[in-house]
């Protein structure tokens, strides 16, 4: 079976078994800090495990690309030298909401496996791993599907509590439990022994399906609560599976990476398929391309440079195969004809792929050489077996050499490298660069809540609702008194909750026994917590309260959301569809937007989009919004916004008579016109790759205009020139006053000149050298400059000093001729001389500055030079 139908027909088997077929989910985990890549299936339903999301089915089954390059899971050093370590991988998943449990999960995965309707694997060649402490799961095994004992192996603890292979958790903290594991044997003639053996590291017996049953959630301080309900996580690698049905031992074997080594092969020139670096490079085209595809971007930082990591090994790699051009970008064609059906995305967008990987190549060719022949001076130098850290970080600070591309050269050469003291180094430069940073009290952070909030914010800005909980310090409280600060929790609510990039309404819950100052709404679950403090008298669980958005607020941020979906369009429409939100903040002051684009807009093109957005506001046309599936919403051509999260029924908005389409539960105007006029008012970088517009509406961009106009008529004014003409008249005084300034410099250097004559009798002899120590007043440094080279010449062999005030500070120079520089030094003679007036400086043996404060001890100091050039001279 080749790759893609062993995927379908994994989807189809559990799709008759009751099981909603769900998307793959981007590699960027939605609204989710813990993770950095989406590195198994369950990630999207990580909500569903925890109770604070809830679907229409309570079965799925996907085939989720999964990314294991950094962090806690991080296969990048095994890639390229094991036959089945990958930065990227499908994992082919079913999952199981509070329905099935061990029993049927077993089962369902036996089925497919061994049935010969489906994969007809000998059931002989299967072995099977459970925890330790899982008697249930042993006996389903054992009793139902009559795996022989000696195939059923107990796996213990290694360590700590829960910390056995067959304990699996998605992160540090989060959904976790016990699992069972099914091995593939590939027989005698290959070393290695069974799960739990001292030979388990073998290549004998190979895990394929793994089986998680969902049964607690991990806090931060690792204790273990039960979860609502017991759940089914399953997870087995495409690629896996694949090599055995392809009757092969490594997963570089099969169709699909087949077809990758030998578009790298030729792309590289190299004729050789076994090589270790085309395995590199075939593995990471498709790690980079499906996270570019997905919105990440090279930069130094985060997910961005794990990217960049991965793009660099591989071209590492392809140097090591002795291609010295652009080769890696060109590998993005051949992966979209193996996997574009599966995944569109990498049709749609393999030109801005292709453009990303190439400016990244481009960009590290310029220091790969460079970084090498350092790397290779230091293996020449080092003394045993041990790159040392100074040298990684030197490696990775100058020349961008990740550590872990080092360590690969390294290992190549039988060498180690010493991470920690690369750590140190790193530790340092951070300390160095680290900034303080300024952070809000949490005061929604671990509160347990049950049931949900009804919001009405969408029709309305007031009303009447119940008070059902209240928390102070995270623990549930039955009031809050006044001037205590808290979270409320109502029945229902016009309070909007931050999320989707618009800020939380503001405003004020008002009882006949108190009144509420909502500074905050956010949400946790279902529920939308209003965070804030009591203004008066107390609240209590199950108090009436009047509930009142302030709508001024409310309004300039719809204003402002609004136009942001516009700009939005109109930067796909003006740039070119590769632009994608990378982030966005909406409050009622302005709008800041981030997206992809690799250089910064030149002024035509701002002046394009924002006049794209206010053509369309004009147009004053009705804003639409439509409930509806996942599905229909896609057949519309609805965008989703970043970093939301989705349910079966998304909210589906329209403006402009359909030029902007997105995802958005965020509020907004009624009709286009509403906004008034946006104006962009910055455009800036953020990171490689990424550009932010800031700009304002309403209001805002009103009181912007009139201010631009006053500041039009008083420059006017000014300048004595008409508005119309101010351009001209601005550009003429600029000239007029370049040329002013040159004529200056030639007058100082002119007075300079004279005074540097008229010096030349001041100079006093000592030991037949010309020693000048004098003042001039007026001369800038590089009259002084001048000066001094002019002294030089007049004087012959000599030390010459000069020293001019200007306002509060002192410029001081001095200048040794060429035949007394092995005695006397002009960078010796200011650090001498400038401590005397105050400053500092230094400089050369021929030609030395500085700058001074003390202006009154001048006299004084220049007196000491002849001395000072006496003891020099000796």
């Amino acid at each position: 079976m080749k790759s893609a139908e062993i995927r379908d027909a994994y989807l189809q088997f559990f799709q008759s078994k009751g099981h909603e077929i769900v998307p793959s989910s981007s590699l960027v985990p939605g609204n989710d800090p813990t993770l950095l890549f989406t590195n198994a299936g369950m990630v999207q339903f990580k909500d569903v495990f925890l109770g604070d999301d809830k679907r229409s089915y309570s079965r799925a089954t996907s085939s989720q690309r999964c990314v294991r390059a950094g962090g806690k899971h991080n296969d990048l050093e095994n890639v390229g030298y094991t036959a089945r370590h990958h930065t990227f991988f499908e994992m082919l998943g079913n999952f199981s909401f509070g329905d099935y449990f061990k029993q049927d999960a077993i089962h369902y995965a036996w089925e497919f496996l061994t049935s010969s309707d489906w994969l007809n694997i000998s059931a002989d060649k299967l072995t099977v791993t459970v925890y330790e402490e899982d008697d249930e799961a042993y006996g389903i095994w054992k009793d139902q599907i009559g795996v022989p004992q000696e195939r059923i192996i107990r796996i213990g603890d290694k360590g700590g509590r829960y910390q056995s292979d067959n304990f699996w958790a998605m992160g540090d903290t989060g959904p976790c439990g016990p699992c069972t594991e099914i091995f593939y044997d590939h027989g005698e003639e290959i070393w290695g022994g069974p799960p739990g053996s001292p030979e388990e590291d073998g290549d004998r017996f190979i895990e394929i399906w793994n089986v998680v049953f969902m049964q607690y959630n991990r806090s931060a301080n690792g204790d273990m609560a039960p979860l609502p309900k017991p759940s089914v996580d399953t997870g087995m690698g495409l690629e896996r599976i694949a090599a055995v049905m392809q009757h092969v031992h490594s997963n570089y074997e099969i169709d699909l990476f087949q077809a990758l080594l030998k578009d790298a092969a030729e792309k590289t020139g190299t004729q050789d398929l076994e090589n270790k670096s085309l395995r590199v490079i075939a593995d990471h085209i498709r790690s980079c391309s499906f996270l570019i595809a997905d919105g990440v971007l090279p930069s130094n930082e985060g997910r961005g440079y794990v990217l960049r990591r991965i793009i660099r090994r591989a071209i590492r790699h392809g140097h090591k195969l002795g291609q010295k051009e652009a080769f890696f970008h060109k590998l993005v064609a051949g992966l979209a004809i193996q996997m574009g059906d599966a995944y569109p995305e990498l049709n749609a967008l393999q030109a801005q792929i292709e453009k990303v990987l190439l400016a990244e190549e481009q960009q590290f060719e310029k220091t790969l050489d460079k970084g090498m022949a350092v790397l290779e001076e230091a293996l020449k130098e080092l003394k045993g077996k041990v790159v040392p850290g100074d040298v990684l970080f030197t490696l990775y600070d100058t020349y961008g050499f990740p550590l872990d591309l080092t360590a690969d050269i390294a290992r190549e050469r039988d060498l180690t490298v010493d991470e920690e003291g690369y750590e140190a180094a790193m530790a340092e430069q951070r300390a160095r660069a680290r900034a303080a940073g300024a952070f809000k009290v949490d005061y929604t952070a671990g509160l347990k809540l049950e049931g949900e909030t009804e919001f009405t914010g969408y029709d309305a800005v007031a009303g009447e609702s119940t008070i059902t909980a209240l928390y102070k310090d995270g623990e549930e409280v039955s009031s809050l008194a006044e001037g205590e600060e808290g979270v409320i929790l109502l029945d229902r609510t016009p309070f909007y909750a931050e999320s989707g990039g618009q800020v939380g309404d503001t405003g004020y819950l008002t009882a006949q026994a108190g009144r509420f100052e909502v500074r905050d709404c956010t949400k946790q679950g279902s529920h939308h917590l209003h965070v804030g403090v009591i203004l008066q008298g107390s609240l209590n669980k199950g108090d009436t309260v009047d509930t009142a958005v302030d709508q001024d607020v409310r309004q300039a941020t719809a204003l402002n959301h609004s136009a942001t979906h516009l700009m939005h369009a109109a930067l796909r429409e003006i740039l070119g569809e590769h632009v994608t939100q990378k982030g966005s903040l909406v409050d009622s002051e302005r709008l800041r937007f981030d997206f992809s684009h690799f250089e910064a807009l030149k002024p035509e093109e701002i002046k394009a989009i924002e006049a794209r957005v206010n053509q369309l506001i004009l147009a004053n046309t009705a804003v639409e919004t439509e409930l509806c599936d996942m599905d229909a919403a896609q057949e519309k051509g609805a965008m989703a916004l970043f970093g939301e999260k989705y349910g079966d029924e998304v909210r589906v908005l329209s403006m402009g008579d359909g030029f902007s389409v997105e995802l958005c539960g965020g509020t907004h105007v009624q009709r286009t016109g509403d906004i008034g006029q946006m104006r962009i008012v910055s455009e800036s970088g953020v990171a490689s790759g990424v550009r932010r517009i800031e700009a304002i509406t309403g209001k805002k961009a009103l009181k912007l205009f009139d201010d631009t106009e006053a500041l039009v008529s008083q420059v006017s004014q000014l300048v004595k020139a008409r508005p119309e003409t101010l351009g001209d008249k601005v550009s003429q005084l600029v000239t007029q006053n370049r040329q002013l300034e040159k004529e200056l410099e030639q007058l100082k250097a002119k007075l300079a000149s004279a005074a540097s004559g008229d010096l030349v009798s001041q100079a006093i002899e000592v030991a037949g050298v010309k020693v000048l120590a004098s003042q001039i007043d007026g001369a800038d440094m590089k009259a002084l400059d001048s000066s001094v080279a002019q002294l030089k010449d007049k004087l012959g062999s000599s030390v010459v000093l000069l020293a001019s005030p200007a306002g509060e500070k002192i410029n001081l120079i001095a200048g040794v001729s060429a035949d007394l520089q092995d005695k006397v030094s002009a960078g010796n003679l200011i650090k001498f001389f400038a401590p005397l007036v105050g400053g500092k400086g230094g400089g050369k043996p021929d030609k030395a500055k500085g700058a001074g404060t003390d202006i009154a001890a001048l006299p004084e100091a220049l007196k000491s030079v002849e001395n000072w050039v006496k003891e020099q001279l000796g």
